[in-house]
């Protein structure tokens, strides 16, 4: 059964210039492996690293003497496409599971030879913010998200076990899920809510709710027994929670600022770490104490960032934060004495902050008194921990809780500074895109500024740590070039986001790409900048596809003359010895054989109108077309005006690039046809269009006319539209069966493949032993020039679809695999792109026109369009022009000389172009020859308002003017009745300009110039 695909897109991350071995943005995840010694981090570049730390046995209770040695980095992996949010050991301690807000789960076997991207296990509709797995031999994890979800999924690949709606039966709209603990036989879940929503794993049911935080819970904990559960929240608070008393034990309140994580590997949670906001580490042991409030709370580290998640081994910390770098620590033994308080201000003071600067050269053996923390506002210390006699406090009345009271202020971490610094990368942090389209600015996280080719992907020039601002004014530049991708550097890396609707609206001019060879480039070609890139991203596959296509040909060939050989043919079929792919009949499916040649949409100055206008009504006759689906002398730009929207692209390269064609005027048009009287029946357009409907249901047709009426069933089709009713029903009898039995193919590049595989057996049965041409004509490097592209680009295929908030990846690859991907590409390349790579076919889309008024600079030439009469109402409006935003003004000034200028066969007096001697201006300023309308409309007009453009002459030639001696009287240009309609004069290159006038329902006057 067919695939039901949503919108599809592509895109391609440009290779970082530095080599793996770190994370590029900050981290968020970590989880560590203390039976191999092995660190996993994960962080919002969408990256997990694996690093070996060789620290002493970890596993064993008793600190070794030995020092561990610098962490080495062991491997990474691109596992998702957002940001991590968090990761979870489990299946002990072979897989690691992340979560991401590219709405996945995955799985990642980190001790596998596989260099595979970790498989999904699950995927949410919103970001996944949390992990839970209770525990290293069980068979699922769950994890929870902004779309109120908490899922199991099952760890062997078989999908969803459980889905659990988080705001239970109350459906609250801050029901996301930030927090999850879980154990065999309970999962608990928090967020925005505050509440703690305690779930049973085996039925989804909720066993209970805990109501006592008040800002959002950032992490959970469980003890092994199921009966504990401890959060940390936002409003400073770490609560501890009995599941048998079904209520709050107690509220710790060591921190001062948003408590973001915690850790514990007790399994009654005695030891646990917690930080915060404020980049604090504490580490709580309630050991040995008959009351939680009475155990021991050290202040054992200060980062200079909010700490997002802090993990715990042996005798060390590692704590991640919003840089790319990982911190490693020395620990804290809480079960060591408590270090004598020194009196206030005593000479000891100063000298132990300073101290603390400064990484010990050995660990104290005490627990130092300006590290201690209070675990509430009712705790106190066990004075057996104190030693007694110190001189701070002989002699004094106060109490140990005085002293503690007393010192509040003066908290000192134990260590300020860490041991070791896992450094990471660094990352994309901003760019700007330029204005010519193909260009990109970007800045990492230590400044460095770059500029990035998007066609090539590659790094053009660093201009080393400056302000972005300050090089985006050296290296922009001032022309406008309609945007065609989406930026994105959320991973730290420059990607390139192409959707279909838009990928195809920017085009550039040949002579500005920056080509190393124009030995096939003519004057004022242009490319597409999406067709161009997407060509050579997956050349490969093209290659591949092509070279598969030939066997398929041959083979089927052979299959064909097998079967004459076995069966007799009735009679022969009078069909070319030479089979060639013509045109289609449907306009829809002309192939878009847009060459460098010719413009990839037409240009012109065409029929600027108002709704209601009296010529729109003639054009909505139906006429008859030529292989083009134009009618004989329409003009090419009416393929992208808004009267034939759904006509095709088709190959103008036998037109010399891409000046003002020549159309009949409106009345000519129909001159031939008599209009109907009001008593003929007229057939309607949709009537007309209703084989080409057929086809474009099917995806196109690999022939054309010529070749379709060998078919029975499309004699059937088109005869069933002329002939009466009794006829048709005959007629439509073998079309009825024949589309039942037409086959189905998929609406991606696998269903492209097989229905013009179809399509030659079709033909191949009805014409045996003649040679079949392919059906595939990709662009060639004379259309799109090639592009070096390395070959560690990555190139992505996302599906967008409604229950999503990102899309989702569907394929995955580099440059140099796409090839041998063939078969995962067939599956997912939309059929958009497959038109594209294979038949040169880009979406139908009329081109974006600009609305301008031409008059003479000062009234020194004559207007290029006579003036009109004022009407009846006594209004007179100046004619209004119109063309393709990618117009060049040079273009412009040949069209005013072939108005204004008196046409010569002198070789002498044709040697100068127009814009040699001819100026075009703008508010007074000179326009550049190669500028285009879309340009000059943002940079000098800046209005919305029609433009005005002046024109006049530099003096260079002398300029002969059309019938200069009438002109008085408006007699100059000399021309028939026919020609009051439409005007037509020679150019200079033997190509032809043409206007049409014609009122619009509002009264104004427009002029089409093609």
């Amino acid at each position: 059964m067919a695939r039901k695909l949503s919108h599809q897109r592509v895109t391609y991350v440009l290779p970082p210039s530095d080599a793996p071995g770190g994370h590029r943005l900050g981290v968020n995840g970590l989880a560590i492996d203390s039976a191999s010694s092995i660190l996993y981090s994960a962080g919002r570049d969408g990256v997990i690293c694996s690093w070996d730390l060789d620290l002493p046995s970890l596993t064993s209770s008793s600190s070794s003497a030995r020092q561990p040695g610098p962490t080495k980095f062991r491997n990474q992996v691109q596992a998702h496409t957002h940001w991590v949010n968090d990761i979870v050991l489990t299946q002990n301690n072979s897989a690691l599971v992340t979560a991401s807000s590219d709405t996945t789960v995955r799985l990642w076997r980190p001790h596998s030879e596989s260099t595979d991207v970790p498989e999904p296990i699950g995927k949410h509709t919103d970001y996944v913010k949390a992990l839970a797995s209770p525990g290293s031999h069980s068979t699922w994890v769950a994890s929870g998200g902004l779309d109120h979800k908490v899922n199991l999924w099952d760890l062997n690949g078989n999908g969803q076990i459980l889905s659990i709606g988080a705001s239970g039966a109350e459906r609250s709209a801050k029901g996301s899920v930030y927090a999850l603990g879980a154990v065999s036989s309970v999962i608990a879940s928090g967020g925005p809510e505050k509440l703690v929503r305690v779930w049973d794993p085996k039925s989804g049911k909720l066993i209970t709710k805990f109501v006592g935080h008040t800002d959002n819970i950032r992490d959970i904990l469980i003890n092994s027994d199921g009966d504990t559960i401890m959060t940390a929240s936002s409003d400073q608070t770490v609560k501890i929670w009995s599941l048998t008393a079904g209520r709050c034990m107690h509220t710790l309140t060591m921190h001062n600022d948003s408590v973001w994580s915690l850790y514990s590997n007790h399994p009654n949670l005695s030891v646990f770490y917690s930080s915060d906001r404020s980049g604090l580490v504490a580490k709580t042991d309630t050991r040995n104490v008959s009351d939680i409030e009475q155990g021991i709370c050290v202040a054992a580290l200060q980062e200079h960032e909010g700490v997002v998640k802090v993990v715990a081994a042996g005798d060390y910390i590692w704590t991640a934060t919003p840089k790319s770098s990982i911190n490693r620590w020395s620990d804290v033994d809480t079960a060591a004495e408590i270090d004598a308080p020194r009196a206030r201000g005593g000479p000891d003071s100063d000298a132990a902050q300073s101290d603390d600067k400064s990484p010990p050269k050995e660990k104290p053996t005490k627990v130092p008194f300006e590290s201690l923390l209070l675990l509430s506002n009712t705790s106190t210390l066990p004075s057996s921990r104190i030693p007694q006699g110190d001189s701070a406090s002989n002699g004094q009345s106060s109490s140990p809780r005085q002293d503690i009271d007393d010192e509040l202020g003066l908290t000192l971490p134990a260590y300020s500074l860490p041991e070791e610094t896992v450094e990471g990368q660094h990352g994309l942090i901003k760019y700007c895109l330029l204005n010519d389209r193909k260009r990109t600015l970007t800045q990492d996280s230590a400044g460095e500024v770059v500029l990035w080719d998007l066609l090539r992907c590659v790094p053009i020039k660093s201009f080393g740590k400056r302000h972005m601002d300050d090089v985006e004014l050296e290296v922009n530049t001032n022309e406008s070039v309609a945007h065609w991708c989406t930026i994105d550097i959320r991973t730290g890396r420059l990607s390139v986001i192409l959707e279909p609707g838009r990928c195809f609206d920017a085009e550039i001019y040949a002579d500005e790409a920056d080509l190393a060879d124009y030995s096939q480039i003519r004057e004022d070609q242009r490319l597409n900048l999406g067709k161009w890139v997407l060509r050579w991203l997956f050349a490969p596959l093209v290659d591949e596809l092509v070279k598969r296509d030939a066997e398929y040909r041959a083979e089927a060939k052979a299959r064909a003359e097998e079967m004459v050989k076995s069966h007799s043919v009735s009679a022969p079929v009078d069909i070319p010895g030479k089979l060639t792919v013509p045109i289609p009949s449907d306009p829809s499916a002309v192939p878009g054989r847009d060459s460098i040649a010719s413009p990839t949409t037409p240009f012109s100055i065409g029929l600027a109108t108002t709704p209601g206008s009296l010529t729109s009504s003639v054009l909505n006759h139906g006429h008859s077309y030529n292989n083009l689906g134009m009618s004989p002398g329409e003009s090419y730009d009416h393929l992208t005006s808004h009267h034939s929207v759904d006509m095709a692209r088709s190959s103008m390269s036998d037109r010399s690039s891409d000046y003002f064609s020549s159309p009949k005027s409106h009345a000519a048009i129909d001159s031939d046809k008599p209009l109907p009287t009001p008593g003929e029946q007229t057939p309607t357009p949709a009537a007309a269009s209703e084989p080409d409907k057929e086809e474009r249901k099917k995806g196109g047709s690999l022939f054309g006319k010529k070749f379709r009426m060998d078919f029975p069933k499309k004699l059937g089709r088109t005869s069933s539209e002329v002939k009466p009713q009794i006829q048709e029903e005959k007629a439509e009898e073998p079309e009825k069966t024949s589309v039942k039995e037409e086959k189905v193919f998929e609406n991606n590049l696998s269903g492209l493949i097989d229905r013009t595989r179809h399509e030659y057996e079709e033909y191949l049965t009805a014409n045996p032993g003649q040679e079949l041409v392919s059906a595939f004509t990709p662009s060639d490097e004379s259309e799109a020039p090639a592009l070096d592209i390395p070959a560690r680009t990555v190139v992505f295929i996302q599906e967008e679809s409604g229950d999503s908030v990102v899309a989702s990846d569907i394929y995955r690859g580099t440059l140099e695999n796409i090839s041998q991907d063939r078969e995962k590409l067939e599956k997912t390349v939309p059929l958009w792109l497959g038109d594209l790579l294979l038949k040169n076919q880009m979406p139908i889309k009329e081109p974006v026109k600009i609305a301008f008024t031409l008059r003479p600079y000062d009234d020194l030439l004559p207007p290029v369009v006579k003036p009109e009469t004022p009407s009846l109402n006594g209004t007179s409006n100046n004619s209004r022009l119109n063309a393709n935003r990618m117009l060049r003004a040079k273009k412009i000034l040949a069209y005013v000389s072939e108005r204004i200028e008196e046409p010569t066969n002198d070789p002498l007096q044709d040697a100068l172009k127009p814009e040699e001697y001819l100026e075009l201006y703008c508010q007074n300023k000179l326009i550049p020859p190669n500028m285009t309308l879309a340009t000059i409309r943002v940079t000098h007009w800046r209005n919305a308002t029609d433009m005005v453009l002046h024109y006049k002459a530099n003096g260079k030639k002398a300029i002969r003017l059309i019938g200069s001696a009438n002109d008085a009287n408006g007699q100059g240009e000399a021309q028939s009745n026919q020609q009051s309609q439409s005007e037509s004069c020679a150019v200079p290159n033997g190509e032809e300009a043409s206007a049409s006038h014609g009122s619009t329902a509002s009264g104004s006057v427009s002029t089409n110039i093609n």
